[in-house]
Parts: C-alpha cells; sequence; structure tokens
C-alpha cells in the first residue's frame, strides 16, 4: 500500500486526469456544430448558438471556479476534484440523450457549475512541486492536456459519423472512470497546517475571491495579460469548426483530423519545447515569445478565408498552438510563484474564473463577428493578443523585481 501511493504515483495520477479531462471536453469540438445543427438551420444563426452553448458554459463556471478554488483550500484538493468530475459525467450524459435544444444547454450548465477540475488540478500539482520546478511541471500538465486533445477530437470526429450521442457516451464513460480511479488511487496533496482555518460566505463568491487575490498588483497585470489572450483564445474555439465547416466544406472526420493534429503540436510544445526553453530564459521571456507565434498564426488563419488553402491552415494553427502551449505554463508559472501554498487554490481558481469571462466574451465576439466576414474572428483575436503582449511586455520590470517574501493574508 505504501509504495501504491509513492509520491510519482501522484503526478502520474493527476497527469492521468489531465489527459482525461481533455479527452472528454475536447470530443466535442467536431461535433457540437452538427449537434446546434439538428435545431438550427441557418449558418449564421448556427455559429450563434454554438458561441452561445460555449458561453453559457463558462457563465457557470465563473461563479463556481472561484468558490472551488477556495473550498479546495479549506477541505483539500480531492473532494473537490471529484465533484467536479461528477458533474462533467452527468452533463455528459444529458447531452448523450439530448433530444432538443434546451437540453444541450442544461448539460453544459451542469458541467459548469461543478467544473473546477482544471484549477483543482493545478493546485494539486503546485501542492506537490517546488516553486522553481512549477513551470516544467504546468508544461507536463499542458502536454497531458494536448494528449488529450489529440485522441478526442478524433474520437469525436470519427465516431460521430455513426451518431452524434456515441462520442458523449464514451465521454461518460472515461469520466466515470476517473472518478473511480480517484477516489480509491488518489491521496489528498493539501496539508493540514496548509488549510485555511476560517472558512465563511465571502469565500463562495466570486468577486470577493478576485478582490482577494488581485491584492497583489503583480497578479492584476498577469490576469489581465491572461484575460485578453484567453478571449482570442475561446474565440477561436467558438467558431473554429463552423470556419472549418464554411470555408473548407470539411465534415467531422476532417475536422477531427485537424484538431488531432493540434494536440500532437500541444506535446511537442508544453512537454517537450517549453521544457528547453524555462530553464534557458525564464518565464516571462517564453511568455512573450508565445505571445508573437500566437498573434502570427491567427493573422495567417484570417488570410486562409480568401486563400483557401488547406495547408495554410494547417501551418498557421501549428504555429498558432506552439505560442498558446508556451504561453500558457509560463503565465501559470509566475502566477503559482507569486503566492504561498495556502493561497494557491484561490489564485488557480481565480484564474480559472478569469478564463471563465473568456470563454463567455471570446465565442460571443467571435460568433457575432462572424457574419460580417469569416476570417474577422482570426483577425481580431490576433489584435487582442497584440494588446496582451504589449501589457506583458510594460511589466516586465513589475514582474522580475518580485519576490516571495510573505503570503497576502487569508480572509
Amino acid at each position: 500500500m505504501v509504495k501504491f501511493f509513492h509520491p510519482n504515483n501522484r503526478i502520474v495520477f493527476i497527469l492521468l486526469t489531465m489527459f482525461l479531462n481533455f479527452l472528454g471536453f475536447s470530443i466535442l469540438f467536431p461535433i457540437i456544430p452538427f449537434m446546434v445543427g439538428n435545431y438550427i438551420s441557418d449558418s449564421h444563426a448556427l455559429a450563434l448558438y454554438v458561441g452561445l452553448l460555449l458561453s453559457i458554459y463558462a457563465l457557470c463556471q465563473f461563479f463556481a471556479a472561484p468558490a472551488l478554488g477556495a473550498l479546495s483550500d479549506r477541505f483539500g484538493r480531492k473532494p473537490i476534484l471529484l465533484i467536479s468530475l461528477f458533474g462533467s459525467f452527468v452533463g455528459y450524459l444529458i447531452l448523450g440523450f439530448a433530444g432538443a435544444l434546451w437540453m444541450l444547454f442544461l448539460g453544459r450548465i451542469i458541467d459548469g457549475l461543478t467544473g473546477g477540475n482544471i484549477s483543482t488540478i493545478y493546485a494539486y500539482m503546485a501542492d506537490i512541486t517546488k516553486p522553481q520546478e512549477r513551470g516544467k511541471y504546468f508544461g507536463l500538465l499542458g502536454a497531458a492536456g494536448g494528449a488529450g486533445m489529440i485522441f478526442g477530437p478524433a474520437i469525436g470526429g470519427y465516431l460521430g459519423t455513426f451518431h452524434l450521442s456515441v462520442p458523449l457516451f464514451i465521454a461518460a464513460a472515461v469520466t466515470l472512470l476517473d472518478i473511480l480511479f480517484g477516489y480509491f488511487v488518489l491521496p489528498e496533496s493539501l496539508s493540514a497546517e496548509h488549510k485555511i482555518d476560517h472558512f465563511d460566505l465571502t469565500h463562495l463568491n466570486p468577486f470577493q475571491q478576485f478582490s482577494h487575490v488581485f491584492s497583489l498588483s503583480i497578479l492584476k497585470r498577469l490576469f489581465l495579460v491572461g484575460f485578453i489572450f484567453f478571449v482570442a483564445m475561446n474565440g477561436m474555439y467558438g467558431t473554429n469548426a463552423v470556419f472549418l465547416k464554411d470555408v473548407f466544406v470539411w465534415n467531422t472526420a476532417q475536422i477531427g483530423t485537424i484538431l488531432f493534429m493540434i494536440g500532437f503540436v500541444d506535446i511537442f510544445s508544453q512537454g517537450f519545447l517549453i521544457n528547453k526553453l524555462l530553464p534557458k530564459f525564464g518565464e516571462t521571456k517564453v511568455a512573450i515569445l508565445g505571445l508573437v507565434m500566437t498573434l502570427i498564426g491567427f493573422f495567417m488563419a484570417s488570410a486562409t478565408s480568401f486563400l483557401t488553402l488547406p495547408f495554410l491552415i494547417y501551418f498557421a494553427l501549428i504555429i498558432l498552438n506552439i505560442g498558446d502551449g508556451l504561453f500558457e505554463p509560463s503565465q501559470n508559472g509566475l502566477m503559482s510563484n507569486s503566492v504561498g501554498p495556502r493561497m494557491q487554490g484561490r489564485v488557480q481558481g481565480a484564474n480559472q474564473g478569469m478564463q471563465s469571462i473568456a470563454r463567455i466574451v471570446g465565442p460571443f465576439i467571435a460568433a457575432y463577428i462572424y457574419r460580417y466576414w469569416r476570417g474577422l474572428p482570426f483577425f481580431s483575436e490576433g489584435i487582442f493578443v497584440v494588446i496582451a503582449l504589449i501589457i506583458l511586455f510594460f511589466s516586465i520590470s513589475t514582474i522580475m523585481s518580485h519576490k516571495i517574501t510573505e503570503e497576502v493574508n487569508t480572509v
């Protein structure tokens, strides 16, 4: 039993959980336009409803994730992680059995209200790693998510050709297995002395959690850069499948294939490339490089709306996702190293909440402007990344001068 709970097993399990999380999530990508298309026929309305379906999930997650992060600081990571996974399990089942548009929204609402698993995963990893190693391990988490992104869209795309519900039942099954695995295998990572002593209703208020986390000026800057970046990335997720369907006339299998390729890119950038770059250049410079590559990819993708060349969209998404793979773990490392162990859950919860707002705003903006020009979402997302790059560049001195000397007082 002691050997079974060897410290290395915790890392293996949390990486596996990240993989299964993205596997279940990314299964939806190739089939969402076709699921909504069962009830909406107009192409412009289709893009809007796909964006709304993604946004409603994010809205629920915004209110839930910071609270779940705070709860994990008080009661531990394991119970919150299992609750989050169970919500995803129920959500996938509802989507699989959906016979009306409202059921699609209900499934995403339930999943969103319990959707704190990503923040808890990152808090768990922060608990069991040293501050100087977190960027590397956050990169491994990204690589595990990238591996899930490889198989998820492929499964969703190809099984979706038989019936759109089949991939959703697969997602529910792997999530249930993960719940059982976590219940019987995963040890708690947050020691008793690092759990917060005081907990009240203010900890469940997402706005209160944001206010508390933002008491550090460095976090204000990092969160602003991250928010702008994730607005751009989630705008792409909201219209990407519709864009590929409209411009290249691709089916679910073809869309799944390109997303399959993106997963390999994530593994390369977050599992290999970032581990080579971080020790040499540090999180700040790698984050800047990631932003530069991302904006180049967005502008190239925008050009494919009138240059309908399949190799160009492949190349654009490769460049874009390498940049994303460099930026995300670097930003997470910078944020995590800004606070001590008693605030990791709240910082990651607030980060997840911030990303939830971006998931609301990004898909809605992209879906709304898609009607004017199919390449406009990609172009506007490139502009957002330029803004994030400027803010990060002028924050370098603040980031470099910051050192953890004491934790922010808990609420």
